[in-house]
């Protein structure tokens, strides 16, 4: 596996795997979302406690998860840039953070709309909601970390080292709803025997794998740009253009 990825180290071969696997997970992204989104919001059924309230599941639990799992994505990079002092993982790091950022972002701002048919209240101070806003601030330090330093090698490996440092957060995340008594409900589909009926439960997979390959897609193009922007003055950079007609 090391020897087929070892190529790829390389800026401008990363570069072109970026642009051709961006369209392999975008369309099918996509594809996904307007079906899960369709199929949850138009042909199930609604709760018998929630109504029809409960249907925002379909975009708050796919983003509050993909919130961590990119949050998890960056740290790996930053244990592989800080390990084998690899430049495209640092790179990477920067690739997801904004993504990671939104999709936490909407994570918070639907658990808030959710929660005031719910529980009567925009917002509370309880273990989950405030350890997931922890994870918001986490991914707005990291890029806040490599901005403000110009040396972008050292922004790199700090940033990279807030990252790796952040990801005890996750845990206390998922587990924050066993650890304390919170206002959140307990987890539902995150379990070997999942409480949430079966005719719910399949657009909710649907949209969160669609949501996985959406993050996927769009930290590809950014990588792509950053890439670019990094190498602007490297030989097949200049080339590259030249030959789109840019230059």
């Amino acid at each position: 596996m090391w020897s087929w990825l070892h190529p790829y180290a390389k800026p401008e071969k990363a570069y072109g795997l970026c642009r051709r696997l961006q369209p392999w997970l975008l369309w099918p992204a996509l594809a996904l979302l307007v079906l899960g989104s369709v199929w949850g919001l138009a042909f199930v059924p609604p709760d018998y406690q929630q109504g029809d309230s409960f249907r925002i599941i379909y975009l708050h639990v796919p983003t509050a998860m993909l919130g961590m799992g990119g949050y998890l994505a960056m740290a790996i990079a930053a244990l592989v840039g800080l390990v084998w002092q690899q430049r495209l993982a640092e790179l990477a790091i920067q690739a997801v953070a904004p993504v990671g950022a939104v999709f936490t972002f909407l994570s918070l701002f639907t658990g808030a709309v959710w929660g005031k048919p719910t529980w009567g209240t925009w917002w509370e101070w309880d273990a989950r909601l405030t350890s997931q806003l922890i994870l918001l601030f986490l991914y707005l330090g990291v890029m806040a970390l490599y901005g403000a330093i110009s040396d972008k090698r050292t922004a790199g490996r700090a940033a990279g080292l807030l990252a790796l440092v952040g990801v005890v957060n996750l845990p206390i995340i998922h587990y924050s709803v066993q650890w304390w008594n919170t206002l959140h409900q307990g987890s539902t589909i995150s379990r070997l025997d999942p409480t949430i009926d079966p005719s719910m439960i399949w657009p909710l997979l649907v949209n969160l794998a669609g949501f996985a390959l959406l993050l996927g897609a769009l930290s590809l193009k950014r990588m792509a740009t950053l890439l670019l922007a990094q190498e602007s003055r490297r030989p097949w950079v200049i080339k590259m253009l030249e030959a789109r007609h840019v230059l």
